[in-house]
């Protein structure tokens, strides 16, 4: 796959590493030290995805016959050859996306859960007898997979994305052509290096790296390709569902958030600034289900100002390989200037800036794409800052007086991915959970993060409204099949 004095990474197309039909590259370089490069990948071509997807084409009907039992072996393979290497993809992720190592490891072994949690699905039910209104006749439902499904992934997240999108698709008999983002293509390619070294039949996994605009844009309107699993931005995610739309292919977009959390009189605050502070800034906030609004009662509003910028404050900022370090850069210099442009569009539009706000450039810092954690007030819910995605570590703090105001404010936004409350009142939670539009409810916990065997996924304009992960998988990567006997 890689060639040490190149550290060039190649596609991954019907079991062979190759390069791309026309030769073409990328360098992918480290955020936090821009010197340092971590590896070449390519920038493909139509004919690439074409050449990918006839081979995921012909490899479906064989991988779909398998019993589930023989699909899920394959699985715990890939997920113990993973396991072995969980340092050193780990260290990939943290030089080629930014986020600190510990954050990189954790993902890591979640995607190695996600493997053995699929894998176990081969042997789980995939029906149900139905009475029939004939008494000599058998009724029963069955599933059947879409066959080829395209994967299109974001750089945030480029080994548990990849994996909870492409570990149920196989599972439940799908091929899988994957085009990551490119710049978490290297990452991307050792964790399918796991695939092919557990011995995947040929075209069951294939990877292409490249521009969205040609490598997704191309798999969105391949005929050949049934599904299409997308997680990023709105405006892709809008684009590519029209695409599969209008030829018929199933689709299903994860997007954008903007995550709101309450905290009400009543609550812990020590609780509800640690939860605050890991959900918002943790990985840079360049997270879907990152905590943006922090929604605070005026009666412990000072309260939790003065907890919350006093941790904020001795957060250290830095290469997220130093164990010192508690946050990472930007993942690349598109981010950091959009960053950097919201923190200006708050100042513009009336809000305080109560810390952060600055590009680190200093000594350590100079080589990379680093900004500190920015907390706003006096934030107004009609303000950029409240109501567009910035997916950066920019907290904006919104003060009420009510809890009836609170939740009003929570769901005035285009988005309902996730959302968090802190209070110990039980009506207060009742409300909360019966209120909130999104898709994801916390209580008492952070708004980042879901746990892999439950389902995920947005309302609004967060998400196409399936679901992702858990045995709610079954339902995107399968139709229904309804069979009688007589």
């Amino acid at each position: 796959m890689i060639k040490t004095e190149e550290k060039t990474c190649l596609n991954y197309v019907n079991g062979r590493w190759k390069s791309s039909s026309n030769g073409e590259t990328k360098t992918n370089l480290n955020p936090a030290d821009t010197n340092d490069v971590v590896g070449v990948v390519q920038k493909s071509t139509l004919e690439d995805v074409d050449e990918a997807v006839a081979a995921a084409k012909e490899a479906k009907t064989a991988w779909r016959k398998l019993s589930g039992d023989a699909r899920g072996k394959y699985l715990y393979k890939v997920a113990n050859i993973l396991e072995s290497r969980l340092d050193e993809v780990a260290e990939t992720l943290t030089r080629e996306m930014g986020k600190t190592l510990p954050e990189a490891k954790g993902e890591t072994a979640r995607g190695v859960a996600i493997l053995r949690y699929y894998a176990g699905e081969g042997l789980r039910e995939v029906g149900n007898v139905i009475p029939s209104t004939d008494n000599q006749a058998l009724q029963y439902t069955n599933r059947t997979p879409l066959g080829v499904v395209g994967v299109i992934t974001p750089w945030n997240f480029p080994v548990a994305i990849p994996i909870w999108k492409m570990a149920p698709a196989l599972i439940y008999g799908n091929t899988v052509v994957i085009k990551p983002a490119t710049e978490a293509s290297v990452t991307c390619a050792k964790v399918i290096d796991c695939f092919a070294e557990a011995g995947l039949p040929e075209g069951v996994v294939n990877m292409v790296s490249g521009k969205g605009s040609v490598i997704g844009q191309r798999i969105a309107e391949h005929p050949d390709v049934n599904g299409i699993t997308f997680t990023g931005s709105n405006q892709t995610g809008r684009h590519l569902g029209q695409i599969a739309l209008a030829r018929g292919a199933k689709y299903q977009l994860e997007m954008g958030g903007k995550n709101p959390v309450i905290v009400a009189d009543d609550a812990d605050l020590d609780l509800a600034v640690q939860a605050t502070i890991s959900g918002g800034l943790s990985s840079t906030g360049q997270k879907c289900t990152a905590t943006s609004r922090v929604i605070v009662q005026s009666a412990v509003y000072d309260a939790f100002k003065a907890k919350l910028i006093n941790k904020i404050e001795e957060l250290n900022v830095g290469n997220g390989l130093s164990s010192e370090n508690w946050m990472g850069p930007c993942a690349n210099e598109s981010q950091l200037e959009k960053v950097l442009y919201y923190i200006e569009k708050g100042k513009e539009e009336g809000a305080t800036l109560l810390t952060g706000g600055n590009r680190l450039t200093d000594d350590e810092h100079k080589d990379g794409y680093f900004v500190e954690p920015t907390v706003f007030e006096n934030v107004t819910n009609d303000m950029a800052i409240s109501q567009e995605e910035i997916f950066g570590p920019v907290l904006g703090l919104i003060k009420v007086d009510t809890f009836e105001e609170a939740m009003k404010l929570a769901n005035d936004t285009e988005f309902g991915l996730s959302a968090a409350v802190f209070t110990e009142n039980i009506r207060k939670m009742l409300a909360f959970i019966d209120d909130i539009e999104a898709g994801l409810v916390r209580v008492n916990y952070e708004t980042a993060g879901v746990e892999l065997q439950a389902p995920f996924g947005g309302m609004k304009n967060s998400s196409s409204h399936s679901r992702e992960q858990g045995r709610a998988a079954i339902e995107f990567f399968t139709s229904i099949k309804t069979v009688f006997i007589k």
